[in-house]
């Protein structure tokens, strides 16, 4: 069986200006949470990715990560915004 990737469809989702400045704060502790997690298995930055030396070019701050990057995490926190959003949950600044 191919397996093949159903998420939610959020296309309609609004996300308002409120959630806007929230998303880089997201993306930057996505960020984080991935690098430590990575440094806690035992990775540590490279040039390159090489799986079998343990090194990621990406663990950097998230300041030092290329705009590519960048927009990697950002584009995950969204789609997760949209998806609680959808499924009727307010995300609110108390």
């Amino acid at each position: 069986m191919e397996y093949q990737p159903e998420p939610m469809n959020t296309s309609a989702v609004v996300v308002d200006e409120q959630i806007v400045a929230l998303i880089e704060k997201l993306a930057r502790n996505n960020h984080e949470v991935w690098a430590a997690r990575r440094l806690a298995e035992g990775w540590r930055y490279g040039p390159r990715r090489d799986d079998t030396r343990k090194e990621h070019p990406g663990l950097v701050p998230y300041s030092d990560l290329s705009e590519g990057e960048k927009a990697y995490d950002r584009s995950t926190v969204v789609e997760t915004i949209r998806a609680i959003l959808a499924m009727g949950y307010r995300i609110e600044r108390v």
